[in-house]
């Protein structure tokens, strides 16, 4: 090859790195970090007339309100299909199924009971889900074969704040598999990752298990579960389950979304004219200070989840999109948009996909509303569209019911 073709080739190859979007999977509820937010860069920054191009649709998943992980080139996900709940992997290629299993009865005492509705949470070779019903299985994410199964009611003593079914996301920690039944024998339960053996209960902390997902975080240099209930938030030791702090903070109805963190402070919010709150969490020697920062009903997400981008949270409050300064509480705008729906964030926009249908690509920019682009999701189911969107390598993943879409969002 001669010197001026050698450089040539070296200025492609270059120009194309520079270009080509950073692939991340999304292993589990809310991405990577829990937070809502993809890695990605390099991703489409106006989508043209129409929306992003749609690769492929898929269906036969069977009905639910799951949002899937994407990881190890599968889309993972639960579904009903007429007695059970099952398990189910396809192919980020082109959505073919890969493996399906049945998991547990489906739960039909519950509200909205047409589907399950937590996200499978992925660590290596294992898959964890969590029914509606409250069976938490270990499968392996290659043939979907069982490892073991724990009933949070029946084995746990779980117990719910409402009637709609658990929907929390669990979190795997290392060898600790960490979740939420609720109840008197503790909220929070430690199994083994190997055996599904409890390890420990938070035994000073009994609420009724809510719909939160719980947080790994580290809070002045001490590890710490965060757990969001009805009744209270709290940080649970990770080896122990003894509760380091806990401050009261009674919700309504259904407490959903999971909370954001960054530095000390901890944001919450929930709906049903409840609002949202700033907790700063200090040190105090040995123990931990809880301290209110402010708490108003301006911002109320009932499920559609918060993002925190810098100092600004954006979350849909009723019908409006909503732009709020973290530390101060204050609303610098609000915007209708596509409505009350969920979001997901990447390479500095939002994703915001409408209960009713519509998705939006936003600006994620504090001075102002700036839409890029929307687009109407083509064969609608007749349910809300609840699950959360999910950005993985370059592509957006809607799941609506029996259907999953995959659009290309890379240039």
């Amino acid at each position: 090859m001669n010197c001026a073709l050698s450089a040539r080739w070296i200025l492609l190859v270059a120009l194309v790195a520079g270009t080509t979007p950073q692939a991340e999977s999304w292993p589990q509820w809310r991405g990577m970090n829990r937070d809502g937010k993809s890695g990605e860069t390099g991703l489409l920054d106006q989508w043209p007339e129409g929306g992003p191009p749609l690769l492929w649709e898929t269906d036969g998943l069977g009905a639910g309100y799951v949002t899937p992980s994407v990881d190890q080139g599968r889309i993972l996900g639960t579904s009903y299909r007429d007695d059970d709940e099952v398990a189910w992997a396809r192919s980020e290629t082109d959505g073919s199924l890969i493996w399906e299993v049945a998991i547990s009865p489906a739960a039909r005492d519950i509200g909205y009971a047409h589907g399950p509705r937590s996200t499978p949470t992925v660590d290596g070779d294992d898959l964890f889900t969590l029914g509606a019903g409250g069976h938490l299985s270990r499968l392996d994410i290659r043939n979907g074969s069982l490892h073991w199964q724990v009933d949070l009611v029946k084995d746990l003593g779980g117990r719910m704040m409402s009637r709609w079914g658990y929907s929390e996301s669990v979190l795997v920690d290392g060898e600790r598999v960490i979740c939420t039944p609720g109840g008197d024998e503790g909220t929070v339960a430690c199994l083994d990752r190997r055996t599904g053996d409890v390890l420990w209960r938070s035994r000073d902390l009994t609420d009724p298990a809510a719909y939160s997902s719980i947080l790994e975080v580290r809070l002045h240099d001490t590890d710490q579960y965060i757990v969001y209930t009805g009744e209270s938030l709290a940080g649970i030791e990770p080896s122990t389950g003894e509760v380091l702090w806990k401050v009261p903070r009674r919700g309504r109805t259904a407490v959903i979304p999971t909370p954001l963190v960054r530095d000390n402070l901890v944001y919450v919010t929930s709906g049903y004219r409840i609002g949202c709150n700033l907790f700063e969490i200090g040190k105090d020697g040995d123990g931990f200070t809880v301290t209110e920062k402010y708490a108003n009903t301006d911002l109320e997400n009932h499920h559609g989840g918060a993002i925190l981008v810098g100092d600004h949270v954006y979350a849909t409050s009723g019908v409006m999109l909503k732009c709020m300064n973290l530390l101060d509480g204050k609303v610098l705008w609000e915007e209708r948009s596509v409505g009350k729906g969920a979001l997901s964030y990447a390479d500095g926009h939002l994703y915001l996909r409408s209960e009713r249908g519509p998705v939006a690509l936003i600006e994620a920019n504090p001075s102002k509303y700036e839409e890029k682009g929307r687009f109407d999701q083509p064969r609608r189911s007749r349910r809300s569209s609840w699950p959360h969107p999910v950005i993985s390598g370059g592509r957006l993943y809607l799941r609506d019911m029996d259907r999953l879409f995959c659009y290309r969002i890379e240039p």
